[in-house]
């Protein structure tokens, strides 16, 4: 059965080398000193939060990120699922659904009046998955870099 729990200083070098998988899926490269600033951020600051998935041999298979802030739409804030990532060989096995339920029974227990998260449009393994638990809204994201 998978256990998760919140990301503790602890838990570098296993956060560490899933973070370095989910960037490797999307083919993304991030600078170590920027990996591990929002290493430090998750465990330290309270602004970001993170929890790893855990087999039933401990081994670290699963990370999730969110954040919240504040709403136009909605009195209570909403809870983003910044980054979402499970090993390949336990895809398909409920980790993703567990590491997605953790963060909304969390945003819940928070006060946040939605979760919500974006996935690229090609990631079909995913969106089977998201499809499953949430309601796809048609939106297209955009954005801007600084």
């Amino acid at each position: 059965m998978t256990s998760i729990h919140a990301i503790t200083p602890a838990d570098f070098d296993e956060w560490f080398a899933l973070w370095n998988g989910y960037l490797t899926f999307y083919e993304s490269d991030v600078a170590e000193e920027i990996s591990r600033t929002t290493f430090r951020r998750i465990t330290e600051d309270q602004e970001l939060h993170g929890a790893l998935a855990r087999d039933d041999e401990g081994r670290a298979i699963g990370l999730v990120h969110w954040l919240t802030h504040a709403a136009t739409w909605s009195p209570a804030g909403y809870c983003y699922l910044e980054d979402l990532f499970v090993v390949p060989d336990v895809r398909g096995g409920g980790t993703g659904r567990a590491l997605i339920s953790h963060v909304q029974d969390w945003a819940r227990a928070h006060g946040s009046s939605k979760v919500y998260w974006l996935t690229q449009e090609g990631n079909t393994t995913a969106r089977r998955l998201y499809d499953s638990v949430a309601t796809h809204t048609g939106y297209t994201h955009y954005e801007i870099d600084l």
